[in-house]
């Protein structure tokens, strides 16, 4: 239907499907009448935050009249202090992906082409739609990024380049010797998104790509607070790049981001090397157990290195269905037709005890047994 607002709104906006999130636990209380259920679609941190950050916050609560630091210098100084760089090399914003439009605002417009994964963050191809560009999405091989076929599609027009290590959804990562490869194939002057939202979870691999181990000019590194340190609620990420490159995000950057609280738990969260520790160690040993049970159920499944675990079933038919299922017992996890793998769900790793409720849910699903 035509509408008079038709001439304000480009073509490539009326098309866009915005990212979409997991269900929250009170629409699905609402929905199903449930007193509890267990969130395990968005790789949020089952210990909850930190307990310094929440001290903090509370702390906090009194300044929530003024606007906070537009430059969050504090919390900015102490990430400089930490991975040994200037200031000027850092920025912070409303979790990464904050950062992440800041980039896409800044750098894409007109012809640029943009090259990513086929199977990976989605809110990032939903950005550059935003601008009217149609990233050029490369297969994953093997539910591994392909460095070598994504340089391949490298062009002149070619502006920006995401990567995501560990990769959303699969939780695979690219090794060492293949970013060296990748990064000796791109040239200076296109842009490489590194996301690291969940490098806690893999910087034990020796083979894993640190970027704080490199200084490459053209790669900006996005990291979060929002995993590892339970504050997916306060939004705050941070960026590393050239001072250059960070000079033009905070042109376009919205001001006053993250807000008072979120600053003052970041602060906070990076100091709690304690609830650090136990996030990763909860988050293994919770892996082992899914890994054992995927397997005693004969599901096919991709190891992983952050805090979730990919699943593969029979078809979309079957994801949908047992998705549906499992909300009505109260466990919600993500389907990833989004994602181009619609015969795939993500299973976040929780507790203990609801790691062992989500598989025994999903093997009456899959039995066609009753609830108790």
């Amino acid at each position: 239907m035509t509408s008079r607002f038709s001439a304000l709104v480009p073509d490539f906006l009326e098309t866009l499907v915005p990212y979409q999130a997991g269900k929250p636990i009170a629409e699905v209380q609402r929905e199903y009448g449930l007193e509890r259920v267990i969130k395990l679609a968005s790789n949020e941190n089952p210990l909850g935050a930190s307990p310094l950050a929440l001290a903090a916050v509370q702390e906090a609560l009194s300044q929530v009249s003024r606007y906070p630091d537009a430059a969050a210098r504090d919390l900015r100084g102490i990430l400089a202090q930490r991975y040994r760089l200037s200031t000027e090399n850092v920025i912070v914003g409303n979790g990464s992906e904050g950062i992440m439009a800041c980039i896409v605002r800044a750098f894409l417009h007109g012809a640029d082409e943009v090259i990513t994964a086929r199977g990976t963050f989605m809110g990032f191809t939903v950005l550059c739609r935003t601008r009217g560009i149609e990233p050029i999405m490369v297969a994953l091989k093997d539910y591994r990024f392909d460095l070598e076929a994504m340089a391949d599609q490298i062009t002149p027009r070619t502006k920006l380049i995401y990567l995501c290590n560990p990769n959303n959804p699969t939780g695979t990562i690219f090794t060492r010797d293949e970013f060296d490869r990748f990064m000796a194939r791109v040239p200076e002057r296109v842009l490489v998104i590194l996301d690291e939202a969940y490098y806690e979870f893999a910087s034990h691999r020796l083979d894993f790509p640190d970027s704080m181990d490199y200084r490459h000019d053209n790669v900006i590194t996005l990291r979060t607070f929002s995993k590892a340190y339970g504050l997916a609620g306060f939004r705050v990420g941070y960026g590393f790049g050239h001072d250059h490159l960070i000079r033009h995000l905070w042109k376009v950057k919205l001001p006053f981001e993250p807000a008072v609280l979120g600053q003052r738990a970041g602060i906070a969260a990076l100091g709690d090397s304690e609830f650090l520790k136990r996030t990763v160690e909860l988050t293994h040993s919770g892996l082992d157990y899914l890994y054992g049970e995927l397997e005693r159920m004969g599901l096919f499944h991709v190891r992983s290195v952050a805090n979730f675990v990919l699943v593969r079933l029979s078809s979309r038919e079957e994801v949908q269905h047992v998705f549906q299922k499992l909300l009505e017992r109260g466990l919600i996890v993500r389907p990833l037709t989004q994602y181009s793998m619609a015969d795939c769900l993500r299973i976040t790793v929780g507790l203990p005890e609801e790691n062992e409720l989500c598989m025994r849910a999903l093997r009456q699903v899959l039995t066609n047994e009753k609830a108790p």
